[in-house]
């Protein structure tokens, strides 16, 4: 099943982020569940936060992943959703 996971960064985490970027992008590559990813952009063209596709077998497994993410061990995000998501086009 896919599942989108939404976050929106704390105000002024730009550097954590820049920090932590090796790592989460690494983590996105080795995972195995990734499809598709890229950070949501400010009026700055800032990143400040995310949208990840994955595939997993269920919400649990979405939580988990999202969890194990090292952005979300670093305290990157304010927010995190994570929302079942069907593809139609693409």
């Amino acid at each position: 099943m896919r599942f989108a996971v939404i976050t929106k960064d704390k105000p002024g985490a730009l550097q954590l982020r820049l920090d932590t970027r090796d790592a989460h992008v690494a983590y996105l590559k080795s995972s195995g569940v990734v499809e598709m990813a890229g950070p949501f952009l400010n009026e700055a063209e800032e990143m400040c936060g995310s949208l990840v596709i994955i595939e997993v077998e269920d919400l649990a497994a979405a939580q988990t992943w999202a969890s194990n993410d090292p952005y979300a061990k670093a305290g990157l995000f304010a927010e995190t959703r994570i929302q079942a998501w069907k593809k139609v086009i693409g």
